[in-house]
């Protein structure tokens, strides 16, 4: 459902704030709001973040020994194959690709997971903990995405919610890079490829409209470098 977003300088305040409050530096002035006073926002289908989620979850377990053919099995069988990226199959069937890069989605899981109402917090201190993959599909038993769909108690975030957490990634992903290039401490167990992670989920995730807006980007599209 789309509704107003919230005042932009009102969420930025408090992202720095937070920022601030975990001991991390501070993008400088100039650093762009994510959406205009006056934007509307909502979140992407909940099928389309489920079956992201899924996808994302089938290749993670590829990098951690799911066979090539069990894979293939799963999403063909879940009728997802359609949407796996030209880079994720190449993956999936080949093993081709940054292993590491592939291995890091286990971040962009969870922060999907939060949109659907799956993971308890987004903490930018925490690493996702076992409580997710007991919320994910369970690969290794073949359950199937119609399945795990059925037994997911799924409740989609609130789209304003989501734009407010968007923001603070935002800032965030800013802020760990300046801090790791700066040899300053981060302030837990994550680093800044984590939050680049949930960055990109959450780019992708939360669709905003208004004069400033390009169409919402497919998966692979996400830009990351401002």
């Amino acid at each position: 459902m789309t509704k107003a977003a919230p005042d932009p300088r009102a969420v930025r305040e408090a992202s720095l704030d937070e920022l601030s409050r975990l001991g991390l530096p501070l993008p400088p002035l100039s650093f762009p709001l994510v959406w205009e006073l006056g934007d509307t926002v909502e979140l992407r289908p909940l099928a389309e973040l489920e079956a992201r989620a899924a996808v994302l979850h089938v290749v993670v377990a590829r990098c951690f020994g799911m066979p090539t053919e069990a894979a293939m099995s799963w999403l063909l069988t879940s009728h997802l194959v359609e949407l796996v990226t030209p880079p994720e199959w190449q993956f999936v069937i080949g093993a081709k690709g940054d292993h590491r890069s592939f291995v890091l989605h286990h971040d962009a899981v969870f922060a999907l997971a939060w949109l659907l109402g799956l993971g308890r917090h987004l903490d930018p201190a925490v690493p996702p903990d076992d409580h997710l993959m007991a919320q994910m599909p369970d690969l290794p038993s073949g359950e199937t995405f119609g399945r795990w769909r059925s037994r997911s108690l799924v409740a989609a975030r609130d789209a304003a919610e989501a734009a407010v957490l968007l923001d603070l990634y935002y800032c965030l992903d800013w802020a760990f890079q300046e801090a790791e290039q700066s040899g300053r401490p981060l302030p837990g167990e994550v680093d800044s490829n984590a939050i680049g992670q949930r960055r990109w989920a959450l780019e992708w995730a939360v669709i905003f409209h208004g004069p400033y807006h390009d169409k919402p980007p497919e998966w692979e599209e996400v830009d990351l470098s401002v």
